[in-house]
């Protein structure tokens, strides 16, 4: 089916791309994204995603939007306190491209409900604020043969990969276990430039676009580190582990679990 003659007004300046063109932009509008988390990171990520006209973006939150988010949480404003975060940040989504399909689920993602959420999307992106979240989704996309990008941002530093399971390195290869209660530095301590959490969330939507359209070269087996007080980025090489405790030959983890409990109510990145 083509475009519409709305459609190719919309997304002219990406259609001119010769790598994308009118059946690339047909892709994206097929193509469903996972965004955990609609904070610092989730809305550029989700606002960058529906501008480029990806068909369905679901959106999972248990949060409220709540002031000290309005610096960087720019799916939402100050009219939204109190709010659910799933609800504004549909809102603002709608409104900005309404053909964009939202699924908005206010709930924590699980162990429990985590394999069945993640295979429904073709990718998942991951800008969650907690630790043991991140440990359960990376596990999940493993599991599940889903493409993963995540992503951190603290303080003026950021750093993102992108997991493609069973060709590069997940989460757990590079930090294998999750830090104990204590060991993770979280915003409401060490603070957080709004901004960079802007650059990060950009770099992870960017990511997402790359691999729905395979386009390029996908940010795997690297970490990219942003060093933003120095406004440098380094490229920190990684790789697949086959002792991996959920994708290596022999994984000692075969289902998805909250392993990470030590670390619940630690607050980190964004």
């Amino acid at each position: 089916m083509g475009l519409s003659k709305d459609q190719v007004a919309r997304y002219s300046r990406q259609l001119l791309l010769p790598q994308i063109g009118p059946r690339g932009q047909q892709r994206l509008a097929e193509s469903s994204v996972l965004i955990v988390g609609a904070g610092g990171l989730g809305s550029p990520v989700a606002l960058y995603l529906a501008a480029a006209g990806v068909g369905t973006l679901g959106l999972i939150d248990d949060q409220v939007v709540e002031l000290s988010n309005l610096h960087r949480q720019l799916l939402h404003t100050a009219a939204d306190v109190g709010r659910p975060k799933v609800d504004s940040a549909s809102a603002q989504l709608a409104a900005r491209n309404p053909e964009v399909r939202l699924l908005a689920r206010l709930q924590r993602l699980t162990a429990a409900n985590a394999r069945e959420l993640v295979r429904e999307h073709d990718v998942i992106v991951d800008g969650s604020d907690n630790v043991p979240t991140r440990y359960v989704v990376n596990d999940a996309c493993v599991m599940e043969h889903r493409p993963l990008v995540h992503g951190g941002v603290i303080e003026y530093e950021g750093q993102l990969f992108v997991v493609r399971p069973g060709q590069s390195a997940c989460l757990r290869c590079i930090f294998p276990e999750p830090p104990e209660a204590g060991g993770a530095l979280r915003c409401e301590e060490a603070g957080v430039l709004g901004s960079a959490a802007g650059v990060i969330g950009s770099l992870m939507a960017h990511e997402t676009l790359k691999l729905l359209l395979g386009l390029g070269e996908p940010l795997t087996d690297r970490l990219l580190v942003f060093e933003g007080a120095a406004g440098r980025f380094r490229d920190v090489p990684v790789q697949r582990d086959p002792a991996c405790a959920v994708c290596g030959e022999t994984p000692s983890i075969r289902d998805v679990a909250d392993d990470a409990n030590a670390c619940v109510s630690q607050r980190v990145h964004v």
